[in-house]
């Protein structure tokens, strides 16, 4: 019996050793994160190791699908909808596979990120985009699998590939100009009704100007006629100020619009108020 327990609790000593090892991986995983234009652009991959051996053509067959790079599944993830080639491209996220050939690639971008290298059943419907590049010889090896963003422009980049002497480029399009154009005409067009009501209701809570606080919810309210919880704030402004006229007429609105929204909260406490002011 004492052997028995001896024997166990060498195991266990054994095994919890064994977990405090910490060891490199022989493919380095790697993040990294590129703004292009407005877009961000994040890629996470696992980098294998030539140590010695033939890559493609050899340990990557040309012709077939490879899980480019190793362990899980290469991932790409973008903010905004892209255009790879002739398709755009939803923002999500997305796995990279690829089938290399001696002069051109197979890029496909693929909807089913989970699990580690290629699917077992490839599916034709959950490749979301697909392009073919070409490949450039490189002078000298490339060791360690490479992937990077290069040629940054406002309006897109490419991503590369490279490993031994080989080098393959994915180009792809960002909407850089269509959200800097909706930027400036938002900015050139002045605050919206949501900037009155947020400036006029800190200047509410916080007892300051309330010339300037009545001045900016008039102007949400009048941007945004049916929004009761604006007219809700200008009613108080309005109390506040000793305009009680003024509050039971926007009291009346907010009570008016929150009940055709069916948002009992505000019909229980606009009508609390035209109690208190009287108007009920």
């Amino acid at each position: 019996m004492k052997k028995l327990l001896l024997l166990v609790a060498a195991a266990v000593m054994s095994f919890s050793l064994q977990g405090q090892i910490s060891t490199p991986q022989p493919s380095p995983f790697s993040k990294i994160h590129q703004v292009v234009g407005l877009t961000d652009v994040t890629l996470e991959y696992s980098r294998p190791s030539m140590r010695g051996r033939t890559i493609f053509g050899d340990l990557v067959p040309f012709d077939k699908v490879w899980r480019t790079g190793a362990n899980a599944r290469t991932k790409i993830t973008f903010s905004d909808d892209v255009t790879i080639g002739e398709t755009t491209l939803k923002a999500g996220t997305y796995a990279i596979f690829t089938k290399p050939g001696q002069s051109s690639w197979d890029i496909y971008f693929y909807t089913d990120t989970a699990g580690g290298g290629t699917p077992s059943n490839w599916d034709e419907s959950k490749i979301a985009a697909q392009i073919n590049v070409p490949v450039y010889a490189l002078a000298d090896d490339v060791q360690t699998f490479t992937m990077n963003f290069y040629n940054l422009t406002n309006n897109g980049a490419a991503l590369g590939m490279m490993w031994e002497k080989t080098l393959v480029g994915v180009p792809f399009a960002v909407p850089t100009r269509a959200k800097a154009q909706q930027s400036i005409e938002a900015a050139m067009g002045g605050p919206s009704a949501n900037d009155y009501f947020s400036a006029a209701l800190y200047y509410l809570q916080e007892d300051l100007d309330l010339n300037k606080a009545k001045m900016w919810i008039d102007k949400a309210v009048s941007m945004n006629d049916q929004a009761f919880w604006m007219s809700r704030q200008q009613s108080l402004i309005y109390a506040k100020m000793g305009d009680k006229a003024g509050a039971i007429k926007a009291a009346k609105k907010s009570l008016a619009d929150a009940k055709a929204a069916n948002n009992a909260d505000y019909v229980k406490m606009n009508m609390d108020s035209l109690k208190e002011w009287g108007a009920m």
